[in-house]
């Protein structure tokens, strides 16, 4: 385990990135006790309250197991943890997780159509309001003069799908999956951009919701966001893999 000091303006929030680091990168491994909240104090160059809350905050976000009175030890946290911790796997220390990006983008072409399906089976129930919403994506989106403009104008329509939808599991996901990429809206919305100026894809599949057409609604989903799905695959497995041969083996670091 190797931990650097934090300037103490940036406590708590660094000590629980950077243990987060350390049990992502597998670091600190299962089952691992870690130092005490002195010996972390002191590794950390911070106060043992900000130690003790950033380990509060590991333990609410499973990461960790505290036992009363006894050692605090690292849980699996793909095991363990949640969707709330996406935006923080994402990024970390200013640069993109091409291996959570990817898990990103494939876990938003496996739920969008089924989303969309749900949306035409019960947009019947649907206000005026969330209708609207609707039409107000779609039309941000045609207006939209930029790829990162593009991009947001896309979230809002999904955002309306989901509540035309109905379903409070898919509601906090998107939640989480929203929050999780708008950290990497800008970097990656070049890729995207096929995708979200895809205009007429777009009101192919609010036709056929609001026409309850489920069927339809889930081939026009999956028309829209395989094409984009299967490059953003591919480019950030690549770039995974590139990241990984660039960096040295043991002998070449000593």
């Amino acid at each position: 385990m190797v931990l650097t000091p934090i300037t103490k303006r940036l406590v708590p929030d660094d000590v629980f990135d950077q243990l987060l680091g350390e049990v992502v990168d597998g670091s600190l491994a299962p089952g691992d006790a870690l130092p005490s909240e002195r010996r972390l104090a002191e590794l950390l160059g911070v106060s043992r309250p900000a130690v003790r809350e950033a380990l509060q905050r590991m333990s609410a976000t499973r990461l960790v197991e505290v036992k009363h009175g006894g050692a605090t030890t690292v849980r699996d946290f793909q095991r363990y943890a949640g969707l709330d911790l996406l935006p923080r796997m994402l990024v970390r220390d200013g640069e993109l997780d091409p291996v959570v990006a990817r898990s990103i983008i494939e876990a938003r072409f496996a739920i969008a159509p089924t989303v969309a399906r749900m949306a035409a089976e019960r947009a019947a129930r649907a206000d005026l309001t969330t209708r609207a919403a609707l039409d107000e994506a779609l039309e941000a989106q045609g207006l939209a003069d930029s790829p990162v403009a593009r991009q947001h104008a896309a979230l809002a329509f999904w955002d309306a799908i989901v509540d035309l939808a109905d379903s409070i599991v898919f509601r906090m996901m998107f939640n989480n999956l929203r929050l999780a990429y708008e950290p990497a809206i800008e970097p990656l919305a070049p890729l995207l951009d096929g995708e979200v100026s895809n205009l007429a894809g777009y009101r192919e599949i609010s036709r056929a919701v609001l026409a309850h057409d489920a069927d339809a609604a889930h081939r026009a989903a999956d028309s829209l966001l395989r094409p984009a799905t299967e490059v953003m695959v591919a480019f950030l497995s690549d770039y995974s893999l590139d990241a990984l041969q660039d960096e040295p083996d043991e002998g070449e670091a000593r």
